[in-house]
Parts: structure tokens; sequence; C-alpha cells
């Protein structure tokens, strides 16, 4: 388990110091902020859609490892994603890093954000792995342009 435990450490630091889609987009069909008090981690997302197909995403911002990894492998994952299925995809995010901790985390169908799976046992990292997941929620919903994890 502890070799399993160090390959997610690495993931996570990795796409905290290299993250993907860590970018502006001008043409961005959806713009939402996220902020999370408790860290500071701070993140503006942007969504280009092609009908109910997330076309691209990115984001720009500063914030912690686990913030700045989450908001990178989430975009990574959504590229191509229905609504309905990014919408599942947040569901199972969710419930992967809010899950309690005796019992085995569900991580299927979430890919490379398995990783995450052992922030649950951090109570207070979970608003940081989730800000930019409750943030894409608000920018597909249409509601709020900004988001706050308190």
């Amino acid at each position: 388990m502890s070799d399993l435990r160090d390959l997610y450490q690495e993931v996570i630091l990795d796409h905290n110091r290299r993250p993907r889609n860590f970018r502006h987009m001008d043409d961005a069909d959806r713009v939402c902020e996220g902020y999370n008090p408790l860290c500071g981690d701070r993140l503006t997302l942007f969504v280009d859609l092609d009908g109910d197909v997330i076309r691209d995403v990115a984001f720009e911002g500063t914030g912690c490892a686990i913030s700045r990894a989450s908001a990178s492998l989430m975009t990574d994952a959504l590229k191509g994603k229905t609504l309905a299925e990014a919408d599942a995809l947040f569901d199972r995010f969710h419930q992967l890093v809010t899950s309690s901790t005796d019992a085995p985390a569900d991580t299927a169908g979430l890919g490379k954000l398995a990783v995450f799976s052992g922030v649950r046992e951090y109570p207070s990292r979970v608003k940081c792995a989730t800000l930019s997941w409750h943030t894409l929620r608000a920018a597909l919903t249409g509601g709020a342009t900004k988001v706050s994890t308190e």
C-alpha cells in the first residue's frame, strides 16, 4: 500500500508543478471563479462547449498542491465529455473524497482522479480537492459566477 501512496503523491506533485490546461481562455462559453477561504485557493475556470460536449476546459489561479493538481487532473478528464458525463464524474469524485474512511474507496471510472482517494483521511483538505469541481458545477449549470467552499 505504501508504494501506491507514493505513486499517488507523485502524480499530485507532478500536476501541481506542471498543471495541465493552466491558461486563460478568451473565447470560453462559461467562466466561473472559485475561492477556498480556509486555504486561500483561488481559481478561474474556463469552459468551451460544443452543444452539450465540453470541447475545452482550462483554469488559472493559485493554491495549494491538492487544489492545483485536482484542477489539472479534472480538466484533463473532462475534455470530450458531455454535460451529463461531467455531472456524473463530479458525483463519483465527490463521493470518493467525502466517503467514510471505514469503507474501501470506490475508484471505479475515475482513472487518474483515483489519486485523491487519500484526501478523505484529511477533512481539511477535502475543500482543496473539490474547489475546482464545485466551480465546474456552477459554470455548467449557468448559476453563480463565483463559488466559495464556505
